[in-house]
């Protein structure tokens, strides 16, 4: 009996995090599509009926993205969307930059096994072969998830789970992360410039971890984030790519 009484137990918690998934992917889905625009309260009543979820999740993922910066909460109670300054963008950048610089210094010089630096060469590798040929949307999208990947395979091999998570936790505000903007790079005529430049730092950082050059990895790493402000300021001055790039319509132009 009381194996039965745990299975059920667990079957309820497993049922309840996935709605609180659920809850969460919808509403930032429906935030970053536009459907809910900045300032706007969320009314936690028109969620329930649009994701077909109850209120105890959309609370859950509410708290959550609260966590994450894409909204805030209002005097009169309940949550709002928020919007974000360039300013506070870069400074997301600059913050995610310093992580992973401190992630590349680790890795050198703790150093890592054999493995890590075999999946880091290979993800590369498959870097350097989208970059062969035309640069299609289907490229782009490609580059997006093996760029990601390489830098989720760095934050691993800096050995330190607390700088991990630290980096994955900045990973999640708002254009922030690594790809944030390079999808809408396939609109831009710089665009192989700047993603041939970004694949010539992966692989210096990769030659400093190997050669256990500690300073010069991480200062590699955080100049290598500085790429995600020019591709800031080229979305800025593109109409046509701000409204391509997913929440771009939350992004404030000028203002601190």
């Amino acid at each position: 009996m009381p194996d039965i009484e745990n299975s059920t137990v667990d079957s309820k918690s497993a049922a309840s995090a996935s709605q609180t998934v659920r809850a969460l992917l919808g509403l930032r889905e429906l935030i970053l599509g536009g459907d809910l625009s900045p300032g706007e309260r969320i009314s936690e009543l028109w969620v329930v009926e649009r994701l077909g979820v109850s209120r105890t999740p959309v609370r859950a993922g509410l708290i959550r993205l609260q966590e994450e910066g894409l909204v805030e909460p209002i005097p009169s109670g309940g949550f709002a969307v928020r919007s974000f300054s360039e300013y506070e963008i870069r400074d997301s950048i600059e913050l995610r930059g310093t992580l992973e610089g401190l992630a590349a210094r680790l890795a050198a010089e703790r150093g890592i096994s054999h493995t890590m630096f075999r999946d880091l060469n290979d993800c590369v590798d498959e870097i350097d072969a989208l970059l062969v040929g035309e640069l299609s949307e289907e490229t782009f999208s490609r580059y997006v998830e093996a760029n990601a990947n390489f830098h989720r395979l760095l934050a691993s091999a800096s050995g330190s789970q607390v700088v991990q998570r630290q980096i994955e936790k900045a990973s999640t505000l708002p254009f922030a992360s690594a790809s944030a903007f390079v999808v809408v790079q396939s609109l831009d005529p710089r665009a192989r410039e700047t993603l041939v430049v970004a694949q010539a730092q992966h692989r210096a950082v990769l030659s400093a971890i190997e050669n256990r050059e500690g300073a010069r990895a991480e200062a590699l790493m955080r100049e290598h984030a500085r790429i995600a402000h020019q591709n800031l300021n080229r979305v800025l001055e593109n109409q046509r790519a701000l409204s391509r790039l997913i929440g771009g319509n939350l992004i404030r132009r000028g203002t601190r």
